[in-house]
Protein backbone atom coordinates (compact mmCIF):
# COMPACT_ATOMS: atom_id res chain seq x y z
CA UNK A 1 0.00 0.00 0.00
CA UNK A 2 1.15 3.49 -0.92
CA UNK A 3 2.08 5.76 1.95
CA UNK A 4 0.42 9.63 1.54
CA UNK A 5 2.78 12.15 1.05
CA UNK A 6 -0.16 14.45 2.71
CA UNK A 7 -2.61 13.32 4.71
CA UNK A 8 -5.72 16.20 5.17
CA UNK A 9 -7.88 14.70 8.11
CA UNK A 10 -10.93 16.01 9.45
CA UNK A 11 -9.38 19.95 8.97
CA UNK A 12 -11.59 23.11 10.62
CA UNK A 13 -11.28 26.71 10.19
CA UNK A 14 -13.12 29.68 11.76
CA UNK A 15 -12.37 33.32 10.96
CA UNK A 16 -13.61 35.95 13.25
CA UNK A 17 -14.61 39.46 11.82
CA UNK A 18 -15.02 43.43 13.14
CA UNK A 19 -18.06 42.19 14.53
CA UNK A 20 -17.04 39.15 16.09
CA UNK A 21 -18.98 37.22 14.13
CA UNK A 22 -17.79 33.68 13.30
CA UNK A 23 -17.20 32.20 9.94
CA UNK A 24 -16.45 28.47 9.39
CA UNK A 25 -14.33 28.26 5.78
CA UNK A 26 -13.55 24.78 6.02
CA UNK A 27 -15.79 21.71 7.27
CA UNK A 28 -14.14 18.80 8.62
CA UNK A 29 -11.92 18.26 5.36
CA UNK A 30 -10.41 14.72 4.30
CA UNK A 31 -8.41 13.82 1.62
CA UNK A 32 -4.83 12.44 0.71
CA UNK A 33 -2.01 13.14 -1.49
CA UNK A 34 0.15 10.46 -3.19
CA UNK A 35 3.75 10.74 -4.20
CA UNK A 36 4.17 11.50 -7.96
CA UNK A 37 1.04 12.56 -8.70
CA UNK A 38 -0.58 15.93 -9.06
CA UNK A 39 -3.90 16.49 -7.27
CA UNK A 40 -6.02 19.69 -8.29
CA UNK A 41 -8.43 21.95 -5.82
CA UNK A 42 -10.59 23.69 -7.06
CA UNK A 43 -14.28 25.35 -6.40
CA UNK A 44 -15.39 28.55 -6.94
CA UNK A 45 -14.12 32.15 -5.25
CA UNK A 46 -14.99 31.75 -1.37
CA UNK A 47 -15.01 28.18 -1.09
CA UNK A 48 -12.14 27.73 0.88
CA UNK A 49 -9.29 26.92 -1.72
CA UNK A 50 -7.11 29.26 -0.62
CA UNK A 51 -7.60 29.09 3.25
CA UNK A 52 -6.96 25.25 2.84
CA UNK A 53 -3.99 25.94 1.03
CA UNK A 54 -2.11 28.23 3.64
CA UNK A 55 -3.34 25.45 6.10
CA UNK A 56 -1.18 22.87 4.02
CA UNK A 57 1.59 25.49 4.40
CA UNK A 58 1.98 25.91 7.73
CA UNK A 59 0.73 29.62 7.22
CA UNK A 60 -2.53 29.27 9.00
CA UNK A 61 -3.29 26.97 11.85
CA UNK A 62 -6.99 25.05 11.60
CA UNK A 63 -8.86 25.08 14.24
CA UNK A 64 -9.46 21.22 14.11
CA UNK A 65 -8.16 18.36 12.36
CA UNK A 66 -4.24 17.40 11.39
CA UNK A 67 -2.22 17.62 8.35
CA UNK A 68 0.48 15.00 7.73
CA UNK A 69 3.31 15.84 5.49
CA UNK A 70 6.08 13.14 5.64
CA UNK A 71 4.01 11.18 8.37
CA UNK A 72 4.86 14.45 10.55
CA UNK A 73 1.67 16.82 11.70
CA UNK A 74 2.75 19.88 11.09
CA UNK A 75 -0.35 21.23 13.11
CA UNK A 76 1.36 20.40 16.18
CA UNK A 77 5.10 21.48 15.23
CA UNK A 78 6.91 24.51 16.74
CA UNK A 79 8.20 27.14 14.17
CA UNK A 80 11.64 26.06 14.00
CA UNK A 81 10.26 22.06 12.90
CA UNK A 82 7.48 23.28 10.60
CA UNK A 83 10.75 25.32 8.33
CA UNK A 84 12.21 22.09 8.41
CA UNK A 85 9.62 20.67 6.45
CA UNK A 86 9.02 23.88 4.60
CA UNK A 87 12.42 23.12 3.15
CA UNK A 88 11.03 19.86 1.52
CA UNK A 89 8.32 22.01 -0.95
CA UNK A 90 8.44 24.58 -3.13
CA UNK A 91 5.15 27.42 -3.85
CA UNK A 92 4.36 29.68 -7.08
CA UNK A 93 2.34 32.51 -5.77
CA UNK A 94 -0.19 33.64 -7.68
CA UNK A 95 1.87 36.80 -8.82
CA UNK A 96 5.04 34.91 -8.73
CA UNK A 97 5.73 36.56 -5.60
CA UNK A 98 9.18 37.87 -6.76
CA UNK A 99 11.40 40.38 -4.98
CA UNK A 100 11.63 43.67 -7.23
CA UNK A 101 14.62 45.07 -6.18
CA UNK A 102 16.18 41.51 -7.40
CA UNK A 103 17.15 40.42 -10.71
CA UNK A 104 15.58 36.89 -11.74
CA UNK A 105 18.84 35.30 -11.23
CA UNK A 106 19.63 36.53 -7.85
CA UNK A 107 15.53 35.54 -6.98
CA UNK A 108 16.45 32.01 -7.79
CA UNK A 109 19.75 32.66 -5.95
CA UNK A 110 18.29 33.69 -2.51
CA UNK A 111 16.45 30.29 -1.35
CA UNK A 112 19.98 28.64 -2.42
CA UNK A 113 22.32 30.93 -0.26
CA UNK A 114 19.39 31.25 2.60
CA UNK A 115 18.46 27.27 3.31
CA UNK A 116 21.43 24.82 1.79
CA UNK A 117 24.82 24.15 2.23
CA UNK A 118 26.14 24.82 -1.70
CA UNK A 119 29.41 26.44 -2.27
CA UNK A 120 28.76 29.87 -3.51
CA UNK A 121 30.58 28.99 -6.66
CA UNK A 122 28.23 25.99 -7.32
CA UNK A 123 24.92 28.18 -6.89
CA UNK A 124 25.34 30.17 -10.20
CA UNK A 125 25.67 26.68 -11.84
CA UNK A 126 22.29 25.18 -10.53
CA UNK A 127 20.86 28.66 -10.71
CA UNK A 128 21.46 28.41 -14.19
CA UNK A 129 20.08 24.57 -14.47
CA UNK A 130 16.71 25.82 -12.50
CA UNK A 131 16.23 28.70 -15.56
CA UNK A 132 16.91 26.35 -18.65
CA UNK A 133 14.20 24.02 -16.94
CA UNK A 134 11.22 26.81 -17.18
CA UNK A 135 13.19 28.40 -20.25
CA UNK A 136 13.64 31.59 -18.65
CA UNK A 137 17.87 31.37 -19.06
CA UNK A 138 17.62 34.15 -21.31
CA UNK A 139 15.46 37.03 -18.81
CA UNK A 140 18.29 36.32 -16.22
CA UNK A 141 19.40 39.39 -15.75
CA UNK A 142 15.79 41.49 -16.07
CA UNK A 143 14.33 42.70 -13.07
CA UNK A 144 10.62 41.51 -12.44
CA UNK A 145 9.13 44.90 -13.57
CA UNK A 146 10.52 43.81 -17.26
CA UNK A 147 8.63 40.28 -17.07
CA UNK A 148 5.26 39.94 -18.39
CA UNK A 149 3.21 37.72 -16.65
CA UNK A 150 3.80 34.37 -17.68
CA UNK A 151 7.58 35.17 -17.34
CA UNK A 152 7.06 36.14 -13.83
CA UNK A 153 5.13 33.27 -13.38
CA UNK A 154 8.12 31.28 -15.14
CA UNK A 155 10.47 33.14 -12.99
CA UNK A 156 8.61 31.96 -9.08
CA UNK A 157 8.28 28.24 -10.63
CA UNK A 158 12.17 28.59 -11.18
CA UNK A 159 12.59 30.17 -7.98
CA UNK A 160 10.05 27.08 -5.98
CA UNK A 161 12.45 24.23 -7.55
CA UNK A 162 16.15 25.92 -6.49
CA UNK A 163 16.09 23.28 -3.38
CA UNK A 164 14.77 20.37 -4.74
CA UNK A 165 11.53 20.23 -3.59
CA UNK A 166 9.87 16.81 -2.98
CA UNK A 167 6.21 18.54 -3.42
CA UNK A 168 5.61 21.92 -5.34
CA UNK A 169 2.94 23.79 -3.84
CA UNK A 170 0.67 26.20 -6.80
CA UNK A 171 -1.58 28.74 -5.98
CA UNK A 172 -3.89 29.73 -9.17
CA UNK A 173 -1.21 29.36 -11.36
CA UNK A 174 -3.35 30.64 -14.39
CA UNK A 175 -4.18 33.33 -12.84
CA UNK A 176 -4.42 36.73 -15.01
CA UNK A 177 -2.79 34.96 -17.88
CA UNK A 178 -4.37 34.54 -21.66
CA UNK A 179 -5.33 31.31 -22.61
CA UNK A 180 -1.98 30.53 -24.70
CA UNK A 181 0.06 31.27 -21.78
CA UNK A 182 -1.65 29.40 -19.69
CA UNK A 183 -1.39 26.22 -21.35
CA UNK A 184 2.17 26.76 -21.84
CA UNK A 185 2.59 26.66 -18.20
CA UNK A 186 0.24 23.89 -18.18
CA UNK A 187 2.57 22.21 -20.02
CA UNK A 188 5.97 23.15 -18.10
CA UNK A 189 3.60 21.68 -14.67
CA UNK A 190 3.02 18.58 -16.45
CA UNK A 191 6.79 18.42 -17.98
CA UNK A 192 8.20 19.18 -14.12
CA UNK A 193 6.72 16.49 -12.35
CA UNK A 194 7.62 14.04 -14.88
CA UNK A 195 11.53 15.22 -15.03
CA UNK A 196 11.79 15.77 -11.27
CA UNK A 197 9.17 12.71 -9.69
CA UNK A 198 7.51 15.53 -7.62
CA UNK A 199 4.11 15.67 -6.14
CA UNK A 200 2.14 18.87 -6.89
CA UNK A 201 -0.69 20.09 -5.19
CA UNK A 202 -2.66 22.54 -7.82
CA UNK A 203 -5.48 25.25 -6.18
CA UNK A 204 -7.52 26.33 -9.69
CA UNK A 205 -10.70 27.54 -10.52
CA UNK A 206 -9.90 27.35 -13.99
CA UNK A 207 -11.24 23.87 -15.61
CA UNK A 208 -9.67 23.70 -18.76
CA UNK A 209 -6.34 23.73 -17.05
CA UNK A 210 -7.23 21.84 -14.22
CA UNK A 211 -8.58 19.25 -16.67
CA UNK A 212 -5.56 19.10 -18.40
CA UNK A 213 -2.97 18.96 -15.51
CA UNK A 214 -4.22 16.84 -12.88
CA UNK A 215 -3.84 13.29 -12.17
CA UNK A 216 -6.80 13.35 -9.16
CA UNK A 217 -9.09 16.15 -8.41
CA UNK A 218 -10.72 17.56 -4.92
CA UNK A 219 -14.32 19.81 -4.96
CA UNK A 220 -15.04 21.67 -2.43
CA UNK A 221 -18.25 23.90 -1.66
CA UNK A 222 -18.78 25.85 1.03
CA UNK A 223 -15.44 24.87 2.34
CA UNK A 224 -16.49 21.24 2.27
CA UNK A 225 -15.37 18.37 0.18
CA UNK A 226 -18.61 17.33 -2.52
CA UNK A 227 -16.05 14.62 -4.03
CA UNK A 228 -12.30 13.22 -4.21
CA UNK A 229 -11.51 11.09 -7.25
CA UNK A 230 -9.70 10.62 -10.70
CA UNK A 231 -10.03 13.16 -13.52
CA UNK A 232 -12.06 10.33 -15.26
CA UNK A 233 -14.69 10.52 -12.68
CA UNK A 234 -15.46 14.66 -13.10
CA UNK A 235 -14.89 14.06 -16.74
CA UNK A 236 -17.95 11.31 -16.73
CA UNK A 237 -19.92 13.85 -14.48
CA UNK A 238 -18.68 16.92 -16.81
CA UNK A 239 -20.09 14.96 -19.73
CA UNK A 240 -23.76 13.86 -18.31
CA UNK A 241 -26.61 15.64 -19.57
CA UNK A 242 -27.77 17.71 -16.25
CA UNK A 243 -31.21 16.06 -16.41
CA UNK A 244 -29.60 12.20 -16.21
CA UNK A 245 -27.78 13.37 -12.58
CA UNK A 246 -30.05 12.51 -9.26
CA UNK A 247 -27.80 13.52 -6.75
CA UNK A 248 -27.37 17.20 -5.82
CA UNK A 249 -23.71 17.27 -5.00
CA UNK A 250 -23.25 15.47 -8.56
CA UNK A 251 -25.87 18.16 -9.72
CA UNK A 252 -23.74 21.14 -8.16
CA UNK A 253 -20.28 19.77 -9.21
CA UNK A 254 -21.53 19.69 -13.05
CA UNK A 255 -23.26 23.10 -13.23
CA UNK A 256 -19.16 24.33 -12.03
CA UNK A 257 -17.42 21.94 -14.55
CA UNK A 258 -19.26 23.41 -16.98
CA UNK A 259 -19.31 26.98 -15.97
CA UNK A 260 -23.42 27.37 -16.62
CA UNK A 261 -25.46 30.12 -15.56
CA UNK A 262 -27.95 28.10 -14.71
CA UNK A 263 -28.35 25.19 -11.83
CA UNK A 264 -28.26 24.59 -8.17
CA UNK A 265 -24.88 26.80 -7.44
CA UNK A 266 -27.27 30.10 -8.92
CA UNK A 267 -30.77 31.66 -8.12
CA UNK A 268 -33.68 32.41 -9.67
CA UNK A 269 -31.94 36.02 -10.41
CA UNK A 270 -28.59 34.55 -11.85
CA UNK A 271 -26.89 34.85 -8.85
CA UNK A 272 -24.13 32.68 -7.90
CA UNK A 273 -23.54 31.36 -4.67
CA UNK A 274 -19.95 32.22 -4.96
CA UNK A 275 -21.15 35.96 -5.65
CA UNK A 276 -22.82 36.15 -2.20
CA UNK A 277 -19.98 34.43 -0.41
CA UNK A 278 -17.71 37.12 -1.86
CA UNK A 279 -20.54 39.89 -1.17
CA UNK A 280 -20.83 38.95 2.88
CA UNK A 281 -17.69 37.46 3.67
CA UNK A 282 -19.56 34.44 5.08
CA UNK A 283 -19.81 30.50 4.10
Amino acid sequence: MVTPVIEVNNLAKWFTDENHRRSRVLHDVNFNVFPGETLVIMGGSGCGKSTLLNCMIGELHPDRGSIKIFEKDITTMDEFSLNDIRKKFGILFQSGALFNSMTVGENIALPLQEHSEIDPSIINIVVTIKLEQVRMLAHRNKIPSQLSGGQKKRAGLARAIALDPKILFYDEPSAGLDPVTVAAIDELIISLSKKLGVTSIVVTHDMPSAFRIADRMVMLHKGKVLKVGEKREFEVLRDTPAEELTDPNDQLIHQFLLGLGHGPLTDSEGISEYEKIMTDGFI
